[in-house]
This record gives C-alpha cells, sequence and structure tokens, in this order.
C-alpha cells in the first residue's frame, strides 16, 4: 500500500537557458544511457531464477521504477517550462534571473542571490526558487529598496545593495 501525499503546490513555469539545457542533459542521460544499463542488469538477475529471494531484481527493479518516474517528470516538465533568456527593460528592479546582494538590516550581514526557477535551485550558489519568501519579497524592488521577508523562524529586513543580470 503507498502513501497518500497532497499534490504540491504548482511551482513557476519559469527557466534560465542554463538549467534547461541540464534539465535537458539529465533527461537524455537517463534515457540513453542509465535506463539500458539497469534495463540489461534487471534482464540479468531476472534470468537468476526465483525472483522473490532475488536481491539484485528487486534493486534493479526498484531502480528503474525510480528512473521511469523521473523521465516521465521531466518529460513533463520540459514542456510547460518557459526559458527566460533575455534581461528585463528595466535592469535596475529586480525580476527573474537577477543577480541580487541584499544586507541583512538587523546584523550587516551581505548576502548574494540569483533568482531561478524553481527546478533549479541550488543553496551552495546561492541560487534561489523565484517561488520562495525571499525571491517574492525582492521582486520588483531596486537598490537601496528595504523589504521584510518572512525566513523560517523569524522575519528579517533586507535593503537590496545591487542588481546585474
Amino acid at each position: 500500500m503507498s502513501r497518500w501525499r497532497p499534490p504540491s503546490e504548482k511551482s513557476t513555469a519559469l527557466i534560465t537557458p542554463e538549467g534547461h539545457a541540464r534539465l535537458k542533459a539529465e533527461l537524455d542521460t537517463l534515457w540513453r544511457a542509465k535506463r539500458p544499463e539497469v534495463v540489461k542488469a534487471l534482464a540479468a538477475a531476472a534470468a537468476e531464477g526465483d525472483r522473490s529471494e532475488n536481491a539484485e531484481y528487486t534493486y534493479r527493479k526498484k531502480q528503474l521504477g525510480e528512473i521511469d518516474r523521473r523521465v516521465r517528470y521531466l518529460s513533463k516538465r520540459l514542456e510547460t517550462l518557459r526559458v527566460v533568456g533575455d534581461a528585463p527593460a528595466d535592469r535596475e528592479a529586480v525580476f527573474f534571473g537577477a543577480r541580487v546582494e541584499v544586507e541583512d538590516v538587523a546584523s550587516g550581514e551581505l548576502a548574494r542571490y540569483r533568482i531561478v526557477g524553481p527546478d533549479e535551485t541550488d543553496a551552495k550558489q546561492g541560487w534561489i526558487s523565484i517561488d520562495s519568501p525571499l525571491a517574492r519579497a525582492m521582486l520588483k524592488k531596486r537598490v537601496d529598496d528595504e523589504f521584510e521577508a518572512a525566513l523560517p523562524g523569524r522575519v528579517a529586513r533586507f535593503a537590496i545593495v545591487a542588481v546585474d543580470y
């Protein structure tokens, strides 16, 4: 029996050209390289006989399901995504694709973020989803504008220091 999960919220269907290329490459790798490899290993495991006690067969069957699930998701998602490659006309304001430097007003700490699509976020690089509370709060703001963002555990006040594309 599977566990029921409520449907996730609809995410914004925007992506940068680099993120789109990464997702297409992942789909291609899964479909053309990984899946055939796993199918071949699954067939070899199935040929060994009793499948109920065959750990290799069970593992490969689960791995194939995970690959198929990801391929299905990527195929559908790539159809709906809109690639945004051009900088907006107003380059002084914060929009999708912007690299933004903000200062925490309370602590004076500086942080640099890039606003990207939900499919390409990367905390290590400072890439935040356009759907995140911080990104939503800074949209359309300009240098020296202040804004508040609801972060986990607190509401923080920030000031925009720099915006570039």
